[in-house]
């Protein structure tokens, strides 16, 4: 009993030895076979030895890796070469990647596997290199070619009126995008490498239909016909009289902004020569019969500004016979005072 007992396990041992010699030898057999369903970088090499393995990838990477990046944007196109790109393809690692790949499990596992058409679905990442400085360098190329900033609507001032002159919407490339296309592409033999740069338009912060807003009170001098000329919301309101600057002491050319307002204004005497030396920088109060600041002050710039004066010199309103300085009757400076606020815009 015991003897058929023994030759039964000695049976069993004995099948058990020469199955995992088979395995054993099935799967050395197999050691250097790339395993089903493995790719690399999207290039199928599932079932091929090491060698052909080795021939496939280098016939599909070395030859796709030396095209060029090619970036298009409208008429103009940038090149980015091999040779400034640096791209190197690690052929023998990529295989012996796949060949790990294909020995995961133990001997057992790999033969069911290859037995029964069992496949490792595994795209593994491609050994390539490239100079990711010159990647950079191409964005930056496109990007100072292509893109321009928004420029904001604005008034083009001439004689005594304005022209509202349209702003530009600005451009920028998409280079976040792009980088990352060219990035994966660069190491890809079957990536698209021609690309076209995509663009976004930036609107100006300041429209043509935003100018009324931003010169809700503009005021122009005339100096050619005396007048002084109040607009709200670009539209015409109000004109005055006025007097300007005489020759050699001209009101200041230019676009300017009131800078301080003031009723009964003191007056400080300016260092210039038609003041006496001895008289200049006294402070004559508001309101006084000899302060020829009367009633409101408007600043203007570095001295020179809006002013009401004494009705005794209402015959100068009409000429040049100031002495810079933007000359009203009392009424009017006090009616155009409340109309204009600090900050406001003035042409001259």
């Amino acid at each position: 009993m015991r003897s058929k007992q023994f030759i039964g396990v000695a049976a069993a041992l004995a099948v058990m030895c020469v199955l995992a010699g088979a395995v054993y030898a099935y799967d050395h057999g197999r050691r250097d076979k790339i395993a089903p369903g493995i790719t690399v970088g999207g290039v199928n090499i599932g079932g091929l030895s090491k060698d052909a393995a080795q021939r496939k990838l280098e016939a599909r990477y070395l030859g796709a890796l030396h095209e060029p990046i090619v970036v298009h944007h409208a008429t103009k196109t940038w090149t980015l070469g091999p040779r400034e790109a640096k791209t190197a393809a690690d052929i023998g690692a990529m295989v012996d990647d796949a060949l790990a790949r294909s020995r995961d499990g133990n001997m057992f596992t790999r033969t069911f596997r290859g037995l029964t058409g069992g496949k490792v679905d595994e795209n593994l990442t491609p050994e390539v290199t490239y100079s990711k400085v010159a990647v950079v360098r191409l964005l930056d190329r496109i990007r100072s070619s292509v893109d321009r900033d928004a420029i904001d609507a604005k008034l083009d001032f001439h004689g005594s009126s304005f022209t509202k002159v349209a702003g530009r919407d600005g451009l920028a490339v998409d280079a976040s995008s792009l980088h990352r296309e060219i990035d994966a592409a660069i190491v890809s033999p079957t990536a698209k490498r021609t690309f076209v740069a995509r663009t976004h338009h930036i609107q100006p912060k300041l429209t043509t239909a935003k100018l009324e807003r931003q010169y809700n009170t503009l005021l122009i001098v005339d100096r050619a016909n005396f007048q002084l000329k109040l607009f709200k919301q670009l539209k015409p309101v109000k004109s005055y009289p006025i007097a300007v600057g005489m020759v050699g002491l001209e009101t200041p050319a230019g676009v300017y902004h009131i800078q301080n307002k003031a009723v009964n204004p003191a007056w400080t005497m300016p260092n210039s020569s038609w003041v006496a030396p001895a008289d200049r920088g006294k402070v004559v109060p508001g309101g006084t019969p000899e302060n020829p600041l009367k009633a409101r002050w408007l600043g203007i710039f570095n001295g020179a500004g809006i002013h009401g004066i004494d009705p005794s010199e209402y015959g100068t309103i009409g000429h040049a016979a100031s002495h810079g300085c933007v000359r009203m009757r009392i009424d009017d400076v006090i009616d155009l005072y409340p109309r204009v606020p600090v900050g406001a815009p003035i042409y001259i």
